[in-house]
Formats: C-alpha cells, structure tokens, sequence
C-alpha cells in the first residue's frame, strides 16, 4: 500500500507530516490543520496540487476507500495550515491520513507514508470520572526556613485493582489533576512526562493528557496506581514568601485532585472502563514533602511494601475523598510534554568540607538528578543546588532567595542499592553539593536529567570563532532550561514567570532554534487567559496575582501582539490570530484609552504603575531610555504588527485602521520626542523627578540612549534618511561608552540590528566579540554556559568583586539577552523570511573584514531546511546556500562587481534558469527556487 504509486512520475515527496505542529497526536480540534515537507533532488521545485486521503482504518487508506476525507485533487502551493474538511470527527477516533503532491510540471509524485491522529474526548459526557484526593494539611508542621516557615504536606498516593476479562486490544488512559500527577499500571509509570498537566488559570481551562497504555495490560488482574502533588495549583508560585505577600501558596485552591479513567476495548470488541470514584484507596507513602520550587523529601522506608502487587492488602488504606472540583473546562494538552530530553554526567566531585561534596556538572541547566546509592536503612542523603560557587568553593544559594531548592533521600537499607529520581519538582543548576552520603561517592552516584518541554530542536549554528559558538550554546542552554511548560524567567530562584518582557522580545530566537508551534499554542492562550479585565496583558502569565502591585508594563504587555505575530510569522499560523483577536483589540482599546486618544504617552504618564513607568529597559547601564517614550514605540509597533495580521485573517477594514493609527502614532512620537532639525532624541528628564518609585531612576533620565535609538530604528519610527542619522548617534553613543553597549532586555535585540541597518555592521561584529563588561563575552569568559540576568552577574577570581555583587538578584539562566541570535542569524548568516513561514526569504551575510572567517548555519522551517554557510578561503568568498522545496530566495552574494559570481565554477549568465537580479552595494542579487547552490566571489 505504501510503495511508489504506479502513476508517479515526479520525485516530489512529502514527509515529516504533522497535525497540528505534532506528529501523530491525540487532539481535541475539530477541524485539525495538516502539514507536510516536501523533498526533491529537482531544482527549482514547487508543488501545483495535493491530494489528502483520511480515513477511519489504515486499510481503507486508498483511493476509493477513504471513508473520512478524499480531498481530490486541490490546486495550490500549501504544504502546511490545510485544514481538515472530512466528515464529522468523533470522540475517540482515530484517523489516518496521507499525502500526494504535483510538482511544477504537474506531474503526480508518490503517497506518503501514512500518518495518524487520534480523537481525544470531545464532551463533557465523554467524562464519567470523579475527582478524588486527601487533604494531608491537618497533619503538617511548618519547616523554619530563612526566617520563614514552608507548608509542604506529604503527597497522597491512590490505589485501585481491577480485573480485564479478556485480552486487551486497545487501552487508553484520559487522566488530569489539580496539582501534578503520577500514574502506573502494575508499578510501571504510564508515558514519560513530568510535571503534568503543565501550567494553565485552573480557573478558566484545564488541560489532560491521552497514553496509549495497551502494552502496559494484558488479562487479569492489574493495579492501578497514582500520586499527586502541590504543584503550580496548590503549592509555591514564585516571590511571594519573599516579600511576604498575604497569599504564598494555593493561589488557586488548597488541596490537589486526580481524574482519570482508563478505557479498555477487547479483542473481542466489548469494552470496559476503570474511572477514579469513591472505590479507590489512599494512604500515605513515602514523599514527605513535595514542591515545585522547594522540592522533595523521599522516605523509602515509607513506601508500602509492593502496593504494586495483586497481592497487596490495602484493608488499611482508607477510601479516597471525592472532591468538588466544580466543572472544570478540559482540554487536551496542546503541546508537547515536559519530559527528559538528555542525561548528564559530572565532570568533576570536590570534597568542600568533611562529608560535603560538590558535584560540578559542567553545564548549567534545569532537571534532576537520578541518585544512586547504598547505605542502611535511616542514612538521609541531602541534595541541594545552586549554579554557581563561592570562590572557597562553597555552593552559592544566595541568588535562589526563597527556593529551597533541596531533594532529601531517606534510604531503606536495599542491600543490592537504591536508585531514586525526584517526581514533581524541579530545579536550574550546575552544582549539587551532596552531604549524607554513606561513604565516599563517585561520578557515578549522581546523573543529571536534563527536563523541558520537549520541543524538536530546528537550528544549529557555528563559526571558526571559539567565544561565538559558546554563546550560542549557551543560548541554547537557556531556551531549554527556561522553556518548561510555559516560558519562565528563570529555573533556579523563587520566581520561574511567565514574564511577558522576556518572551517578547525573544519570540523570533526561539522559534529559529527549536520547533515552538505548540508550545507557543499553549502559552499565548495563557496570555489571553490573563489578560485584565480593562484590556492590558499582564506581567506574567499565567497570572495568579503573586503580588497585588503586580499589574502590567509598557513594553512588557505588548506580548499580547508580538508572541502570536511572531507565530504567524514563523508558521503562517492564522487560526492563532483568529482566535485571540478580541483579545488583541480589547489591549488596543486599553492603549487608546490610556492615551487619552493623543497617540503618544508624554512623561510620566505611567507614573500610576509599581514600579513607576513599568519594568522598561530592564538592566539596562548607564541613564535610563524613557519609559514613556518606550511605551510610544511599542504602542506604534503593536498598531503595524495588528495590520499586518488583520490583512493575513481578511479583516481589510481594520488593517487600514490600524495602518493609519500606526501613522499617527509615529507622527505623535516625533512631534514630542525627536528632534528633528538634529534627529536626537529628547525627553523632558525633569519630569522624572530624582526618579524615585522607577526602575534605576537615580541612574536619570535621557532620550539619547542606544535603547532609545535602536527602538526607533528597528521599529521604523524613523524614515529612510533619518535612519542613517540616528545610526550616526548610536555609533556614536557606543564610541563614547568605549565601545560597549549599554541596553538592556528592551535594547538588546534591537541594537546589533540597527547598527547593521545603518551601515555600522562593523560596530555590531565588535559588540558580539567583546569580552569586557558588559557584554555576551564577559560572560563567557567568567565561565558562563548559560545566558545571565545581568551583565554583572558574576566575577571569575574576584571575591572583593563577587562580594559587592547582588546575588540575591542574580540569575544565570535568562534568556533575554539571549535575542542577540536573531541579529546573528538574521545578518552573520544573512537568512531573513519575507513571507510568512519563509514562503520566500532572503539570504544575504554580512561579512566582516577580521576576526570571523566562516559562519554556517540552518533552520528547519515549516516548509523544509533553509541553510547558508560562508567561508573565506584563499582571497575568494565561498557561499553555500539550501532551499527548500515550494520556496523562493533572494541571495545577495558580495562580489567585485556582476562577473565576479561563479555558480556552481560557471558565471551566472551560463546557467539557464537562474534569474539574476542587479548588482547593488557590492552585492549581486539572484533569484532562486528550490535546491543547494554553492556561490564563489572575490573578498573585497
């Protein structure tokens, strides 16, 4: 069924076929999007047509057969977004489907292999299942903690054993909680994910998961068993112990539920389910305590003795509660699953002090450990984390504030050893000092398992320069250790937000390195989950109120249009902006009547906020960019971004709306901000006052920053020729602070991009390779192998200088800073979309004169893998460049002049087919479509 149709005459192929941005899921959509890649070794390939086959049965996936979708033939370019239009999906079902494509000659290519979704559970009646738990508060003794005290009950665990009458052919299991689960069947943990099911307002929607758990049943007895946690629902959420917020912990109830059941069809067709109801059993068992940012105490030896087994006798349990949980909006997880994507071994155990030992992991990151170990039975093995160490190798903790962030592990005595993982709790760290452990530990005795949502990694890229390819490593790092269900701040201290500022500005980062469709799916809903009632997004989401002054933040809010803006930029993904577009013109409405309809925000117009002004330009050095004048670019760039989106959902009307109120906006902004005649930008600093109640006001206020000018530059406040001037300044501003740049998270990604947009790429190449204060290289070279919160974070060899640091305030893994890869791949690599989804895109590498002599690097986009790698090598400039199938590209080859490029060791004019463009700035442009080509030019 699945060879090469006897029809096909074209090579045109298509692969990697996902349903909504996931590879065989369980979903809940109704009229699910497909998608496909297509490969051919033909160049300059497209597709003219498709054919989609579903079916109900993969033996009824043919032509003729397929009894849920035969789409025809549809003529069209789309390999991705096409929605599903078969008969009616059902509860449970699972559909088959494949893909043919016609190529530029429409010509027939072959069917793909087959695919699958599988149907979730679609109503409320599909659900039978009872909420159950145990409230173990009553029992619980605060735990002194940093002068405060930490309420961390013991989790309950649930038991319940049924028995299958026959042979089982298909089972799956529908489960969710409040709080974080834990299931098995016969004492084997059902899927591989932690902390499900994730992160949402509890309030508003509450997400469940699908497993296919035929394998883990046959006929007979079986035990079913789970666990529960705190989690995000009931337990710690970010600094509010810290500043002593009359609310620490159940933000959103007090006592954590589990629901699920677990359907069995068997062979012979009957079916059976197994629901959590009143008849399960619960008891106490070994985790003592249990919290996200606190973490775990695990004692072995209060873990009844096979609860697994059939043979168990649970008379002693009790009967599990059944919890009003009221009725709870379920749907099915839409992204992929926290889960461990990697193992870690140490490098290095230091003894720090007798019986204390330091485990170095060599990298930091966010995760477990797996401990091993063998002792008697009461031994207490202590596990605590950190980042970073003292210069008397000490472990540093000061920066985790009130995260307690320690696993406790009380053996049993095993005398063939123990192994144990930590269940609901997780942690950001290089170091784990150990203490407790019976004898001498080795290398072996600790592993690190690396958790995150487990999002395909799409980009890869390398240079001949050692401090460039750490960075990007360290990028990497971060973006993995901070996108845990949702995008956090930061893994290791007492906060772990979903601050809108950082993913905001590091949307397009993100979505070059890793495969975030679904992720993004999931925490933009987050984001409209908590938006206020009055129309701004907040400063976090999801958004439990963990302080009251805790509102909203020009700059920061903006989230609200840039994060799904940058999804449809990156995946063509329209239903995302359909979907949320009452709630991006309700933020609108906020802005105009914020601004009291005058289209510009003049000096403290957001004094009202805690602090004043918002976060602005957090961490930023030196005099402080406006707030204000912060919060007039943003409200001017969500006004462009919300036209671009009303034309790709066919809403004309109000994109010329939003066309004509991005006009205004920018004409308000340089009435009262620029200076014309001069093209600086001004402020009325005096209006700020000594800057008290702002962020770094003592610092002071002025328009002439390089925040300030790569905003207006990057954001296109400025026109053509006041552009070049205002780079002029910026080059200038840099020069004057010798060399160093001077932004923080609202400048850093802007900076490099606009020097390159004003001819100063070779002041941003210098930006990339510093290594003094305060730069990406300082970093590095004081030993970072993540990105840092602050410049400043940490001084290799310093104590006097690591004393006088604010470690209570110190992360080092932010990503934020990280968004400087978007200028690295954008311009060292020269790959720019133009289209949504890189339908067409541009590459054209900035090459500098020194320092860089090769730059290569890749993104697997939607459509199929874009490359572009350069190197210099004997006086010539060798460019290599991929594109996918059903694409286009403007390659822009620096060259003497238009005789100068070789394409494939021939001059462009002896090649039929390649459409070459003019010869601009030292630059030859050609046209492409599909295939690799490899260039070669004289070096300037």
């Amino acid at each position: 069924m699945l060879c090469i149709d006897a029809l096909a005459v074209s090579d045109l192929k298509p692969e990697y076929l996902r349903c909504e941005y996931l590879e065989n899921p369980f979903i809940d959509e109704k009229e699910p999007r497909l998608s496909w890649i297509l490969t051919s070794e033909v160049r300059d390939q497209h597709q003219t047509a498709y054919r989609i086959l579903v079916a109900s049965k993969i033996e009824l996936l043919e032509p003729g057969k397929a009894d849920l979708w035969d789409s025809d033939k549809v003529k069209g370019s789309e390999t991705s977004q096409v929605v599903y239009k078969g008969k009616p999906l059902l509860s449970r079902q699972k559909c088959y489907w494949k893909v043919k494509s016609w190529d530029k000659k429409d010509q027939e290519g072959e069917w793909s292999k087959s695919a699958s979704w599988e149907m979730g559970l679609l109503e409320k009646a599909d659900w039978n299942s009872k909420w159950i738990g145990k409230d173990f508060s009553s029992t619980t003794q605060p735990i002194p903690f940093k002068n405060k005290e930490l309420f961390l009950p013991p989790s309950p665990i649930f038991r319940n054993q049924i028995n299958l009458k026959e042979k089982v052919s298909k089972a799956r299991l529908y489960i969710t909680s409040l709080g974080l689960y834990e299931y098995k069947i016969n004492g084997e943990k059902v899927g591989k994910d932690f902390l499900a099911p994730g992160w949402t307002d509890y309030n508003k929607r509450l997400y469940y998961h699908v497993y296919d758990v035929t394998d883990q049943l046959d006929k007979g007895e079986q035990v079913l068993q789970a666990s529960l946690s705190s989690g995000w629902y009931s337990g710690y959420i970010g600094y509010a112990l810290l500043i002593g917020n009359p609310v620490v912990r159940g933000f959103y109830g007090d006592t954590p539920a589990l629901r699920a059941q677990l359907e069995v069809t068997y062979t012979n067709g009957e079916t059976s389910t197994f629901a959590t109801n009143e008849e399960w059993k619960v008891s106490s068992g070994g985790l003592l305590e249990s919290d996200i940012l606190h973490g775990e105490t695990f004692d072995a030896r209060k873990v009844p003795e096979n609860w697994s087994s059939t043979n168990f006798d649970d008379k002693n349990w009790e009967q599990a509660e059944i919890i009003n949980a009221g009725n709870r909006n379920l749907e099915l997880y839409p992204a992929q699953p926290v889960q461990m994507t990697e193992t870690i071994r140490p490098i290095e155990i230091h003894e720090q002090e007798e019986g204390k030992y330091i485990f170095n992991m060599g990298q930091n990151f966010a995760g477990l450990v797996k401990l091993k170990v063998k002792g008697k039975a009461g031994d207490k093995v202590v596990l605590k984390f950190g980042e970073m160490l003292h210069p008397d190798g000490r472990l540093m903790d000061e920066n985790l504030r009130m995260a307690r962030a320690t696993d406790t592990y009380i053996l049993k005595g095993d005398p063939d050893g123990e192994e144990w993982t930590p269940s609901f709790t997780y942690h950001g760290f290089q170091y784990v000092e150990v203490t407790g452990f019976p004898g001498k530990p080795t290398k072996e005795n600790i592993t690190g398992l690396v958790l995150g949502s487990n999002t395909p990694r799409v980009g890869h890229f390398e240079t001949d320069h050692p401090m460039v390819n750490q960075l990007y490593k360290n990028i990497v790092w971060t973006q993995r250790a901070n996108f845990v269900d949702i995008p956090t701040d930061c893994p290791q201290r007492d906060e772990r937000m979903g601050w809108t500022g950082d993913a905001q500005t590091y949307a397009g980062t993100a979505a070059i390195n890793m495969d975030v469709s679904a992720f993004f799916t999931k925490w933009i809903q987050d984001l409209h989950d908590a938006q206020w009632d009055y129309g701004a997004y907040p400063d976090y989401a999801p958004a439990p109120g963990v302080r009251s002054t805790d509102t909203y933040a020009p700059a920061w809010m903006e989230a609200g249009i840039i994060n799904p803006y940058e999804q449809y930029r990156a995946y063509g993904d329209t239903r995302i902006l359909e979907k949320g577009w009452e709630s991006m013109e309700k933020f609108m409405a906020f802005h105009h009547q914020k601004s009291k309809g005058a289209f510009f925000y003049p000096e403290g117009s957001f004094a009202d906020l805690s602090p004043k002004g918002g976060y602005g330009d957090w961490l930023s050095v030196g005099k402080k960019t406006p707030p204000d004048m912060l919060a007039t670019i943003y409200y001017g760039y969500a006004a462009q971004l919300m036209a671009e989106m009303a034309t790709a959902i066919g809403k004309s009307e109000r994109a010329m709306h939003y066309h004509d109120l991005s006009k205004k906006i920018r004409t308000a902004f340089s009435d009262h901000y620029l200076d014309k005649e001069t093209v600086r930008l001004v402020t009325n600093a005096a209006a700020y006052g000594d800057g008290k109640g702002y962020v770094d006001g003592q610092m002071g206020f002025s328009g002439n920053t390089q925040t300030a000018y790569a905003n207006a530059i990057y954001l296109d406040f400025l026109d053509e020729e006041q552009k070049m001037v205002a780079g002029g300044h910026l080059a200038q501003l840099i020069k004057d602070n010798d060399g160093k740049l001077a932004t923080g998270f609202l400048g850093a990604k802007q900076l490099l991009p606009a020097l390159s947009a004003t001819g100063h790429s070779d002041i941003a190449y210098q930006l990339l390779l510093n290594e003094e204060y305060p730069s990406w290289g300082f970093e590095i070279k004081n030993g970072a192998t993540t990105i840092w919160e602050r410049w400043d974070s940490y001084v290799k060899d310093d104590p006097e200088k690591l004393a006088s640091l604010n470690n209570g305030m110190n992360s080092f893994s932010h990503y934020a800073f990280g968004s400087v890869f978007e200028w690295m791949f954008h311009n060292m690599a020269g790959i720019k979309s133009e289209e949504a989804a890189y339908k067409t895109f541009v590459i054209a590498p900035e090459i500098p004169k020194n320092d860089i002599n090769y730059v290569s690097a890749r993104h697997e986009s939607i459509h199929g893998k874009i490359s572009s790698s350069w190197k210099k090598e004997g006086g010539k400039l060798l460019l290599e460049v991929s594109i996918p199938v059903n694409t286009k590209a403007t390659v822009f080859i620096p060259a003497k002049d238009e005789l100068d490029v070789l394409l494939d060791n021939k001059r462009l004019d002896q090649h039929e087919g390649i459409q070459k463009g003019n010869f601009y700035k030292g630059k030859q442009a050609v046209k492409l479509g599909s295939g690799t080509y490899k260039f070669e030019s004289s070096l300037n």
